[in-house]
């Protein structure tokens, strides 16, 4: 990528080598310390970031680390959401290989589901990207008191056609070593995600040599880029679905995902918002599920860590206020 930009400008490419040289010996925070764990199904679970009032689980998806969802303590979506009258939970999805045969399906329901059976009351659901479309699923099988969606797709048919072509390609020349090693690795699916904008992944590096490397947007940059670069790989049977039946065959967005022979539907009669960011690449707003939207200008990652984050609050805040019963 850095050679392709190279060709047209130079000074930028350059600039993404230095910044990348500054990123692979950048030192790195201290691991922090896992916060206690109240339920746990397989090697699922829920870590407490405290609050009170109801519960509220907040989803991650599959692909990348939960971390993005309580990056640090200035940007802990986690954090905000124990301090809007709830009790923030953020769920685990745990390692790989201890859910090597589970689908997406699968996680919903053998896991995310138990899990809030573990808890007392029916709880909000907060989703992050596919962790969103799960979300939903859960709210088809359990009893839920509302569901939030952040950057979540379920009209999958809705992403531009090069967009799920080039998914699909790049499935077609991995599923066999995928089969082989029984996970779809994370490398194969960011380099799914750097394909989608090549310009940017560099002139981001390009950005980031020009910062002070001991500054806070550097550390944060550091920490938010291992994030997107680490994280369990994928298991065999979520990646078949996700890339086949949601991407290829749009089943969430056409009222053919079914789960324990129940149709999944976005229409779920309890109060639901979907927050979309403007400027999404990687969950384009238009793909979102049916419903009450409240648009924010911001990426899909920077809605969340961002300085976009704020209106994000806003609107979760207003929404997990028992109050209200639809979008605020």
């Amino acid at each position: 990528m850095v050679r392709m930009v190279g060709e047209r400008d130079p000074e930028t490419a350059r600039a993404a080598l230095d910044g990348l040289a500054k990123y692979e010996n950048a030192p790195r925070p201290r691991t922090r310390v896992p916060l206690p764990v109240v339920a746990k199904v397989g090697p699922a679970v829920l870590r407490d970031h405290g609050g009170e009032g109801p519960c509220a689980i907040l989803v991650p998806s599959l692909i990348n680390p939960p971390d993005v969802l309580d990056l640090d303590k200035e940007v802990s979506l986690a954090a905000a959401v124990s301090n809007m009258g709830r009790r923030g939970l953020l769920l685990d999805w745990g390692a790989a290989r201890d859910r090597a045969d589970l689908d997406v399906a699968g996680h919903v329901e053998e896991l995310l589901v138990p899990l809030m059976s573990e808890l007392n009351e029916p709880p909000a659901l907060i989703g992050y990207c596919l962790g969103g479309t799960m979300t939903i699923a859960a709210a088809n099988l359990a009893p839920v008191e509302r569901v939030a969606t952040i950057a979540a797709p379920w009209r999958f048919s809705d992403y531009p056609e090069d967009s799920r072509k080039s998914l699909l390609d790049l499935w077609m020349h991995a599923r066999r070593a995928a089969a082989a090693l029984k996970v779809l690795p994370m490398e194969v699916l960011q380099a799914a995600f750097w394909s989608l904008d090549p310009s940017r992944t560099v002139s981001k590096f390009a950005h980031l040599s020009s910062l002070d490397p001991t500054g806070p947007q550097a550390l944060r940059f550091i920490v938010l880029e291992d994030w997107a670069n680490e994280g369990e790989p994928l298991p065999l049977p979520a990646a078949r679905e996700l890339i086949e039946d949601f991407f290829g065959a749009d089943l969430p967005g056409t009222g053919g995902w079914k789960i324990g022979g129940k149709t999944m539907t976005d229409a779920v009669p309890v109060p639901m918002l979907h927050c979309t960011a403007a400027h999404d690449r990687i969950t384009p707003a238009r793909s979102a599920p049916h419903g009450a939207v409240r648009e924010i200008a911001s990426g899909h990652v920077g809605m969340v860590v961002g300085s976009a984050r704020g209106k994000l609050h806003d609107a979760l805040s207003r929404f997990l206020d028992p109050a209200c019963r639809s979008q605020p």
